[in-house]
């Protein structure tokens, strides 16, 4: 069981989190180092603050 931050909102952890294991199953490397689901990876990679939400979403073409 991975213990939530208190300083994220359980909605939040959540969303994070199964973005997350999008990432990880798609092939992308873990941040934390352990043999684990990535379900729990991603738990986490995001209470330890290895992963977190980005305020304004990317889009294509914007210009930087």
């Amino acid at each position: 069981m991975v213990l939530r931050p208190p300083v994220i909102g359980a909605f939040q952890f959540i969303t994070i989190a199964s973005l997350r294991v999008r990432q990880l199953t798609a092939g992308c490397t873990p941040r934390l180092d352990g043999a684990h689901c990535a379900a729990v990876m991603a738990q986490m990679e995001v209470a330890a603050g290895k992963v977190h939400a980005v305020d304004e979403p990317l889009r294509a073409g914007r210009e930087a």
